[in-house]
């Protein structure tokens, strides 16, 4: 290390200085900061250099700018063209030849002697020679030497070394014998745009059909996906469509015994019919679900399908691999638990199987996804990964986006925010988030300033699920149509992926007394849904998710940004376009049950707006125009009308160099 003096240190952004990825999508900018430094006076240089992770493609380099020297801050760029993972890193070395330049001409025109400082420069200029590829440059550089030696005044020969086209050769082809690479090696997963922005809609496909007490079948299906369509969504979420488990079948309302009609959890997989490889036959067959899949397509949505890592006793792999399993002492295996409740109709698989069948476990789940890619799915979302290892989900998503970098998974993992953030950082392209149980003004800001603003902003893509088969939250129980106008307005538009989980559009609020969950569930039953039921908010979701389509500014995660109202229940928050021209901001009254007014200040300063310029506000929810000046805004928001504001504001003028606050 002792010709190695530059310390790099900082490297933002990074996650654990680089034990794990951060993330961007497709034609993002990554902007890498670090501090580069080495002891003396010496000119310093730094170069960001990258490439695709499991490409041949050999380094490309951009040079840093010091954009603070007292700090040592240097500052470079490159454009992530593909979905691909990159690596990059910092170099930085001593520009020899310049330092000597600089330090040259100081003493020549202090007027001191520099015979010595002249034969030293035509040394470092020759030892340059014999690393030139092009014979063009060897002639010029050839050339350029016999002048230097002919040339007796010292004034003569800086002038030729000074030459910018003779410093450009020497630069790019000296050997940098002090050269310094910060290791290991960082890494970008760069995902498509869907990753970042999405409206997710999760449906049992069992409960599309019209009639009572029977599964519907995937093309009945395909009937209920125009609907999807023209709500706005864009991916369409499947539970587990696999054959499920008879033994302990559950039943209506998650009691222990099933009726012999009873279709029991999708969640409990396995049968005679096959596992996670296979089609519960009342959806239909497999070229059934194939022409679904394709179904979606053409209506530009896609399939995301449950990768539950769940058997019921009747898997096939209990029979072929039971060493999979976790057994009792008396050699049984042993049932799903969480004390004091019993899933008797799930065995948990052992990721840490003995005997070194864990890995052939963890072949058999690389290939179920391998299977389910190659019938056209690209998402997925990972029921309870928190209980299965971290290495295991690094490992697995790793390998498969090897061959399938645009395959996007979410983390369904409603547990410890450690637990959360790492299993986001291990690779999960999406996660869930607390959003669910997030109701009040000064939490809501605290949790979504900590996901878009903090370091976590660079791993965790918080995909907002107002609620879910599992979760009934109590804001919904009670709060009626205003609720839930209210939750969908919050989920689509402080984050730009989303999901709701059907019944929502029709306002479904019936619980079970005391509990987050679904009365007459139909995790545990056939439902027929009235699509057309009075009370729906269709209308407003579809209007909503026009609005995001419509308003680029809506389309990203990290510009999210709260402003002041005077209203603890008036929240304020907006988000601006990355070329700045599409300015949204956003008012929710989050009291379903009572009008709240408020003086609300919109941060004309950050948005480039003097305080006697005009500006135009246009409420995109009730048509409203407003022409505006001052920061000063007073609102009335009746649950009973319209729970939510969402206006675009218009300058009537751009001064874009006033405007840098919010990033993407």
């Amino acid at each position: 290390m002792l010709n190695k003096p530059f310390v790099i240190q900082d490297i933002e952004p990074s996650v654990e200085g680089g034990k794990y990825p951060i993330k961007r999508e497709v034609g993002d900018i990554l902007t890498v900061r670090a501090t580069v430094f080495r002891d003396g006076h010496d000119i310093t240089k730094a170069v960001l250099k990258y490439k695709e992770k499991y490409a041949a493609a050999s380094w490309a380099y951009t040079e840093m700018a010091a954009v603070n020297p007292g700090l040592d801050l240097w500052q470079g760029s490159f454009i992530l063209e593909k979905n691909a993972r990159y690596l990059y890193t910092i170099e930085a070395y001593t520009d020899v030849f310049s330092s000597w330049l600089k330090d040259t001409l100081k003493k020549y025109e202090a007027g001191q002697d520099v015979r010595s400082e002249l034969a030293e420069g035509e040394i470092l200029i020759a030892n340059t020679a014999g690393h030139i590829s092009t014979e063009e440059e060897k002639r010029y550089f050839t050339d350029v030497m016999e002048i230097i030696k002919k040339k007796k005044i010292a004034r003569d020969k800086l002038k030729i070394m000074s030459d910018p086209l003779l410093m450009d050769i020497v630069k790019r082809y000296a050997v940098h014998s002090d050269l310094t690479v910060y290791e290991p090696y960082l890494e970008v997963i760069v995902d498509r745009e869907r990753a970042r922005y999405a409206a997710w809609y999760e449906f049992f496909p069992r409960s599309a059909g019209t009639v009572a007490g029977r599964s519907a079948t995937f093309k009945e299906c395909a009937k209920r996906l125009p609907a999807i369509k023209e709500m706005g969504f864009d991916v369409v979420y499947l539970p587990p469509i696999h054959p499920i488990g008879k033994t302990k079948r559950k039943g209506p309302n998650n009691s222990l015994i099933a009726g012999p009609e009873d279709p029991g959890s999708p969640y409990a997989i396995g049968n005679a019919d096959g596992g996670h490889y296979s089609i519960e036959p009342g959806l239909g067959t497999m070229k059934d679900f194939e022409k679904f899949e394709k179904a979606c397509r053409a209506l530009d949505m896609e399939i995301a399908l449950d990768f539950a890592i769940n058997c019921s006793p009747d898997h096939p792999y209990v029979k072929e691999h039971p060493d999979w399993f976790f057994k009792r002492p008396d050699g049984s295996i042993k049932y799903a638990e969480n004390p004091p409740k019993k899933y008797e109709d799930i065995y948990p698989l052992n990721f840490y199987a003995p005997n070194g069948a864990w890995k052939e476990l963890w072949e058999e789940m690389r290939k179920i996804i391998a299977f389910w890619i190659e019938k056209g799915v690209r998402i997925f979302r990972v029921d309870n990964p928190h209980t299965k290892p971290i290495p295991f989900w690094q490992w697995l998503i790793t390998e498969l986006q090897k061959d399938h970098p645009d395959v996007i998974f979410l983390s369904e993992a409603f547990t410890r925010p450690p637990v959360m953030r790492i299993l986001a950082a291990a690779g999960f392209t999406q996660s869930y988030t607390y959003f669910t149980w997030r109701n009040f003004k000064g939490e809501i800001i605290d949790y979504f300033t900590e996901l878009t603003q903090s370091n976590a902003k660079e791993y965790m893509r918080g995909n907002l699920f107002a609620n879910t088969p599992d979760i009934l939250p109590q804001i919904l129980q009670i709060g009626g149509r205003a609720a839930f106008k209210m939750r969908f307005v919050l989920a689509a538009t402080l984050s730009s992926v989303y999901g709701i989980y059907s019944g929502f559009e029709l306002c479904e609020g019936s619980a079970v007394e005391g509990k987050e969950e679904y009365l007459n569930s139909e995790k545990y039953e056939f439902k027929v849904w009235d699509w057309d039921r009075p009370g729906n908010i269709i209308e407003f979701i579809t209007l909503i998710n026009q609005i995001r389509r419509e308003n680029p500014a809506l389309h990203y995660y990290k510009n999210l940004r709260f402003f002041r109202s005077d209203n603890e229940n008036i929240l304020f928050y907006g988000k601006v376009s990355p070329d700045k021209k599409n300015i949204i901001l956003v008012l929710v009254n989050l009291d379903p049950f009572q009008s709240h007014n408020s003086m609300v200040y919109i941060p004309l300063n950050e948005l480039g707006i003097e305080h006697d310029e005009t500006y135009e506000l246009q409420n995109l929810i009730n048509g409203e125009r407003k022409l505006c000046k001052g920061e000063e805004f007073f609102v009335t928001l009746n649950p009973d009308w319209e729970p939510a504001f969402i206006f675009r504001l218009d300058k009537w003028s751009y001064k874009e160099e006033k405007f840098d606050y919010f990033g993407m």
